[in-house]
């Protein structure tokens, strides 16, 4: 009881200070501060209910889909007996790609089964299948330079080297094999391309993910490898043999579909301040049930949120968007972007990186609010986050929010060091979420809302100049 007395002393303090009334930049005291801090890092069980929640009465929710229709159903009833402001459902229209039957089997020299994904917006081979000779390339940069028409009738296989990093930079650097790697494939001639997956695991299961064809590109049928299963075609082609590969993959396009974003607020005080906008993406790819990709990060801003509230209404009201069909194309982010380009907002923020802990903090705001950022550093430090150099960037559900307004960033970098063990994957479940990591993003999170929610200065870099 003592405990509580002392927090609620400390938020009238926040929010009731008559110093706060005056206009210059004012901070939140950061005993306040602190305090919802270490009781989200002690005892937050919110977030886990969500992920939680999700993952079990909705599973798997790929973007315009039945299952994501009912997760946004679920979101809404979730966020309202949670006491967020404005909660409701903003829909859109998206082309939607869903997975049909898939195999892949060595016909010789090496006769086996392989493990195999397809890619989302992946070609078709019909029920028939096709059976062609393997062209091996190591690298995506090897499969560019490959002679046009040299892969005719072919189906190209690349790999990479792509290794665990903390700051997940080795998704960017490999990722492409992935990204425009069935496009490359298909203009030199390709009938089909296999990849080794993008990701660091060592399970038999391929990663999933979006590719994407040029207009006026034929899709031509493209599946990820699991690694194994890369690593075991490699040493057959080395063997000198001509590798032939038989591939079923019978996705299709079932037209435009309905998908959405899911949207509440904690209410600011003053309406005059820009609003805030963190983010999360609730679909997810259909292999797992999206615990970590990215349940994780709608219980981290939903508890986050909660626990902003909890202290008091805020100056600046902190909208919550959690984005549809994310995984296929961003649809979701965009649709927020064009709907909202013209409403007041200062700041942006995402979570979707999984679960791991916080680690580091990026800025991207004016000089002005140099104290701001300090107070932040000085936050988050205790739960063991460092300021890095690194301009914050963002994340793709707010990506075009703040291309429209030139927002103020701050990024809460995640250890991704076993992310991409995961991503993509039918290993992405609830037991893969360690509660204690996520109650420490949660921390990092509302100290960090705590203090901008309430910051009256100017929170965008170009806008101060």
């Amino acid at each position: 009881m003592k405990k509580n007395i002392l927090l609620l002393a400390a938020a009238s303090t926040l929010f009731l200070s008559p110093s706060l009334a005056l206009g210059a930049p004012v901070s939140p005291d950061s005993a306040a501060v602190a305090s919802i801090r270490d009781k989200a890092l002690q005892s937050d069980s919110l977030a886990y209910d969500i992920v939680e929640g999700l993952t079990t009465e909705i599973g798997p929710r790929q973007g315009g889909t039945e299952a994501e229709a009912r997760a946004r159903t679920w979101s809404v009833s979730k966020l309202k007996a949670l006491g967020f402001d404005n909660v409701r459902i903003e829909e859109y229209q998206m082309p939607t790609w869903v997975r049909g039957e898939e195999t892949a089997s060595i016909v010789a020299p090496f006769p086996q089964k392989l493990a195999i994904a397809a890619l989302g917006n992946s070609g078709s081979t019909g029920e028939a299948g096709l059976e062609a000779e393997i062209v091996y390339f190591p690298t995506i940069d090897h499969l560019r330079a490959a002679p046009d028409g040299s892969l005719k009738g072919k189906i190209a296989f690349v790999s990479h080297n792509m290794k665990a990093t903390q700051d997940g930079s080795s998704y960017g650097a490999f990722g492409p094999a992935r990204f425009v790697g069935p496009n490359i494939a298909a203009k030199k001639g390709a009938a089909a391309i296999v990849i080794r997956s993008i990701g660091t695991d060592y399970h038999r299961n391929p990663h999933t993910g979006n590719t994407n064809f040029d207009p006026g590109v034929t899709p031509i049928p493209a599946g990820a490898l699991s690694i194994p299963d890369a690593e075991n075609l490699e040493r057959m082609i080395a063997r000198g043999k001509p590798v032939r590969l038989k591939l079923k993959l019978t996705p299709k396009n079932v037209g435009m579909q309905t998908s959405g974003n899911v949207l509440a607020e904690v209410k600011g005080s003053n309406p005059d301040l820009p609003m805030i906008v963190i983010a999360c993406h609730l679909d997810s790819w259909d292999l797992g049930t999206g615990a970590i990709d990215d349940a994780a990060g709608c219980g981290i801003i939903g508890a986050a949120a909660k626990h902003l509230k909890s202290m008091g209404q805020p100056k600046r009201t902190v909208r919550l968007l959690w984005a549809g069909a994310e995984e296929v194309g961003i649809w979701g982010g965009r649709d927020y972007g064009e709907k909202h380009a013209t409403e007041p907002h200062a700041l942006a923020m995402e979570s979707d990186f999984g679960a791991g802990k916080v680690w580091a903090v990026d800025f991207r705001l004016p000089e002005s609010a140099s104290a701001l950022r300090g107070q932040i550093v000085s936050a988050l430090a205790p739960l063991g986050v460092v300021p890095r150099k690194e301009l914050a960037g963002g994340g793709a559900d707010v990506g075009a929010i703040i291309a429209a307004q030139k927002l103020g960033i701050i990024d809460l970098q995640q250890d991704g060091t076993k992310y991409f063990d995961l991503h993509h994957t039918p290993d992405d479940t609830l037991d893969k979420i360690d509660k204690a990591e996520l109650r420490q993003n949660v921390a990092a999170w509302v100290a960090t809302l705590a203090l901008v929610a309430n910051y009256d200065g100017e929170l965008k870099p170009e806008a101060a100049r």
